[in-house]
């Protein structure tokens, strides 16, 4: 049984992107309702967070706001009967990943806080991810996946003491296996007044780009990821995550 390291962890999905690559496959369906095999995405989220004893799950909407919403409501197993309290809040325009950490900070009540985009799904160990970020003596670690291909993601550089000392963009060059980052992190209320702090919308590029190397731990786990961002990501999606649908 897994042991349930997030009961005092608040987590955030930030989940209020456009989704443009894979509109012409879900339509009015936004992408964290995206069917994967039986079940919307979200509701995989959630039963992976749950079963590391998630209790409150703040989750940063913008497009198509209403319908995740509806679906909560429509399924309280979900959230309060299922013994987890869920907290929306919709952004009024597309913010980016650090303008939306910045507008649900708010409704943060722990340190630290788990965050986690709404797109990935990486079925690594999270209590060792908190384990290491609360013995690594930073205010900030990265979740980072092993990959056969990093060409997509961009990958990143890492010490042999578990610091992230560069991104490095993604583009063909980096074809081939490597560490990237799986867009799950823990932050510490210091680190949340560092993003509030620097203008700009994205997380890894206006915030993590620009801290000095070392700033962030980096902790690098293992087992299935995958981003459903892409039609053919989207498509595998059921086949990757079956194992993960009763969890």
């Amino acid at each position: 049984m897994t042991e349930p390291c997030l009961e005092d962890i608040d987590v955030v999905i930030l989940a209020g992107g456009l989704g443009t690559r894979i509109q012409g496959v879900l339509g009015d369906t936004p992408k964290l309702l995206a069917p994967v095999g039986a079940a919307p995405f979200l509701d995989l989220l959630i039963l992976r967070l749950k079963s590391f004893g998630a209790r409150r799950l703040v989750l940063g909407l913008g497009h198509l706001a209403e319908k995740v919403t509806a679906h909560l409501n429509a399924n309280p197993h979900l959230g309060i009967q299922g013994g987890v309290d869920i907290i929306t809040a919709t952004e009024p325009e597309p913010l980016g990943t650090a303008g939306a950490l910045r507008f649900v900070r708010p409704h943060i009540k722990t340190n630290p806080v788990m965050v986690m985009n709404g797109d990935s799904f990486f079925a690594a160990d999270l209590c060792e991810f908190v384990t290491a970020h609360r013995s690594g003596g930073t205010e900030g670690s990265i979740l980072c996946a092993p990959v056969d291909d990093t060409a997509r993601f961009g990958r990143l550089d890492i010490s042999v003491e578990g610091r992230v000392q560069a991104f490095l963009e993604k583009n063909a060059t980096l074809a081939g296996p490597g560490i990237i980052n799986a867009g799950v992190y823990l932050f510490s209320a210091a680190m949340l007044d560092a993003i509030d702090e620097r203008p700009g919308p994205s997380l890894e590029r206006d915030v993590f780009e620009q801290l000095p190397p070392g700033t962030l731990g980096a902790v690098t786990g293992e087992g299935a990821f995958i981003d459903i961002g892409t039609p053919g990501d989207l498509a595998r999606a059921a086949d990757v995550l079956a194992p993960f649908s009763d969890t």
